[in-house]
This record gives C-alpha cells, sequence and structure tokens, in this order.
C-alpha cells in the first residue's frame, strides 16, 4: 500500500508531529513498508479463531485480604529509634 504526502501530513498533524522536508521520502517509504507488512495479516484465515482478551493465558491469583497479626508489638519496637510506651516516636512534620 501506498501513502501520499496528503495522508502523511495527516497522521502528523493526528501525533502532532512536526515533518521536515528532507524527511518525507524516508517517512513515506517506512509507512508504505509497514502497512505492507500488516497488510499480510489479511492472508491468515482466522475462521473459528476466537479474540484475544489477554496476551497469555495466565491468571492472577489473589489471595483472601484478611487481617491476621503477623508481628507483635513488642517485635516491632524493639528496634525503634525513639518509642513512647507502646508508640513510636517521629519528629513532628506539621506546625
Amino acid at each position: 500500500m501506498q501513502v501520499d504526502k496528503k495522508t502523511l501530513h495527516q497522521v502528523a498533524h493526528l501525533a502532532r508531529l512536526n515533518i521536515m522536508p528532507e524527511e518525507e521520502t524516508q517517512l513515506l517509504n517506512d509507512m508504505s513498508e509497514i502497512l505492507t507488512w500488516v497488510g499480510k495479516l489479511d492472508e491468515l484465515d482466522t475462521e473459528g479463531v476466537e479474540p484475544l482478551t489477554h496476551m497469555t493465558e495466565e491468571v492472577n491469583v489473589f489471595r483472601k485480604d484478611k487481617a491476621e497479626i503477623s508481628i507483635s508489638q513488642e517485635q516491632a519496637l524493639k528496634n525503634a529509634a525513639v518509642m513512647d510506651a507502646q508508640f513510636f516516636k517521629v519528629p513532628k512534620v506539621l506546625k
């Protein structure tokens, strides 16, 4: 498939690209090659092929979101730089 200058400039406008005159010839050739390559997909027999919703058949496995105690308060505060009874003590950030 051949792309003309009008189509090239329309695509460039939609993509918000500035095309220099010296780039036109190379871009026209590149776009024509790409469209020719994509056009080869029309040769494939896709009868009975289900459309893809994902590129792989992997499925996300989510765990149940349930609260559980994984560390005790004493263990959490053991390495605290500064603590106040049962809480971490941090510098004041708001006035």
